[in-house]
């Protein structure tokens, strides 16, 4: 499927340039640190999966990359392009070089799917209206839903069909870039790995660069090239990295970090204690 976007992808013609670049980035909202001195570059072609506890800042994260939350410190860099410096408008244009699927598909409701698929090719390109129908058709077939769906309301199809329809219409630009935000929640095992395997086939295409926000230890080990765990700041001692591992799925699995086996593991542990503490420190900051 031919590129549709305007701006030249740097990565896939100066492949030592990192498709992401996180410098040092923080993210506060008020007195609440969120993110803090998050470093990473991610090269093309790579896949990333982000792991963590609910609240330690995964989908912060994933918003900061594409400019929709402001780092309080640090900066992004998108095939060289500091996006802090940039206005809306130039925010907006360099994210039609990104796809986003949502956790929720977050589709119109009152479009059909194919229009929901096409609505970027018609806010962004443009190509003519039977070229936009082929597109869709193609990705349709590339998610494996049938065409029969083009023509239904998102409120007509199962959980794991609008999240395919989401990704179609994430790839509808042909971005460098792929973001998931819990790409398998709700869905039962053998959904989940549908969702799974089409995530490996998106990795096939031509440069193309993911980042997996997710809890799902199954999609993890299976579309993972290198895996980050971020921990909730609030729980690290000063000076101490938010990112508590950085390497493979196989690596993550022979970990002895206490952190990292207890999430893997799926053991409680002591956190019942912890979390009624933090409540208890809540309540005391808000009376």
């Amino acid at each position: 499927m031919p590129a549709t976007a305007t701006q030249k992808p740097v990565h896939r013609d100066q492949p030592d340039q990192p498709v992401l670049e996180i410098d040092n980035i923080s993210v506060q909202f008020g007195s609440q640190e969120v993110l803090r001195d998050i470093a990473l570059e991610i090269p093309a072609g790579q896949t990333l999966v982000v792991l963590g506890e609910s609240g330690c800042g995964k989908t912060v994260l994933l918003k900061t990359l594409i400019g929709l939350v402001r780092p309080t410190r640090g900066e992004i860099r998108f095939e060289g392009h500091a996006l802090g410096g940039m206005s809306e408008r130039q925010l907006a244009t360099i994210r039609t070089r990104y796809g986003f699927v949502f956790q929720s598909a977050a589709l119109f409701d009152s479009l059909t799917i194919a229009d929901n698929i096409a609505f970027p090719l018609r806010e962004h390109t443009r190509i003519g209206e039977a070229e936009i129908a082929e597109i869709v058709a193609a990705l349709l077939t590339e998610v494996g839903l049938p065409r029969s769906a083009a023509r239904k309301k998102p409120v007509q199809l199962s959980g794991g069909m609008r999240k395919r329809a989401g990704l179609a219409r994430a790839l509808a630009l042909d971005p460098p870039l792929v973001l998931y935000d819990e790409p398998t929640t709700g869905l039962d095992p053998i959904m989940s790995d549908v969702i799974n395997e089409l995530i490996l086939r998106v990795r096939a295409r031509d440069g193309v660069t993911s980042v997996v926000v997710t809890h799902d230890l199954n999609t993890a080990r299976k579309v993972a090239d290198r895996i980050i765990m971020l921990y909730p700041v609030f729980r690290l001692i000063p000076g101490e990295s938010q990112i508590v591992f950085d390497g493979t799925p196989a690596e993550l699995d022979r970990s002895r970090d206490p952190r990292i086996s207890q999430f893997v593991e799926g053991r409680a542990g002591t956190r019942l204690t912890e979390l009624q503490d933090e409540q208890a420190r809540a309540d005391e900051e808000n009376r």
